[in-house]
């Protein structure tokens, strides 16, 4: 007889890089030193599901920037961390502080610096267009690129992996 698969723990933690996942890494200045991103709906209608689906986002970006800033409020987002020099400290702070282990995590990046996040998570992806080293270190690559849908496919497997489909009525985001 058969033994019975076990099916894997439910990810409850989604962290993700910002500069080169959230958006395409590009990052525009104008004249007056002010800084423009530009972030993907379908992305954030992504975020809205997982958060329906009880899944906490949160953002590590080795950056400071108005801009994701803002955009991490206007979604909702609880953990918006900004200026992180070492991912790995603040990943296990978070880990730490909602009470969950490694086969809970999920986590997305798409260079060198991130690599630290997937190794915190049981689960680890990063866009198509990633730094070769994140590609080989990630559990998988994805189809779409930084700032063009990933995080939303990346979501969207997670939610199957759950056996959930985080279904948002409200405006996407």
């Amino acid at each position: 007889m058969a033994a019975k698969r076990r099916r894997p723990e439910k990810i409850r933690l989604l962290v993700l890089d910002v500069d080169g996942v959230l958006t395409d890494g590009r990052i525009y200045l104008d004249g007056r030193g002010h800084e423009f991103k530009v972030f993907d709906t379908k992305d954030g209608h992504g975020m809205r599901k997982a958060a329906a689906a009880g899944i906490v986002v949160c953002w590590i970006s080795g950056r400071r920037s108005p801009a994701t800033a803002r955009r991490a409020r206007e979604l909702g987002v609880p953990y918006c961390y900004q200026g992180v020099r070492d991912k790995a400290v603040r990943i296990e702070a978070v880990r730490r502080q909602l009470g969950l282990s490694k086969s809970q995590i999920a986590a997305m990046g798409d260079d060198e610096p991130d690599i630290p996040l997937f190794e915190a998570a049981i689960l680890s992806a990063c866009p198509s267009d990633a730094a070769p080293t994140a590609r080989r270190a990630a559990t998988r690559t994805l189809k779409r690129p930084g700032g063009r849908g990933a995080v939303r496919e990346f979501i969207d497997i997670i939610l199957a992996r759950n056996g959930q489909s985080g279904v948002v009525t409200h405006r996407p985001g």
